[in-house]
């Protein structure tokens, strides 16, 4: 089986898109999946919502943005 690993970059889009987007694209995550999401502000409610539906993350600084949040389905 082959993982998805997707960047995405939502710099500069306003509220409510970028969480919008997100769960959009791990709407389907199997085990392994990932998503890097490219952001410049901490998605304080993103992450209530990832906790809800067994998802995890991590959370570290960026090279190109403030943050770089690398989501992914637990198993």
């Amino acid at each position: 089986m082959t993982h998805r690993h997707v960047v995405l970059d939502v710099r500069g889009m306003q509220p409510p898109e970028p969480i919008e987007r997100v769960l959009e694209t791990i709407g389907d995550f199997h085990a392994g999946d990932t998503l890097k999401l490219v952001i410049d502000c901490e998605p304080k409610p993103l992450f209530r919502i990832l906790q809800a539906n067994d998802y995890s993350w991590r959370v570290e600084p960026g090279t190109e943005s403030n943050y770089e949040i690398t989501i992914w389905a637990r198993e």
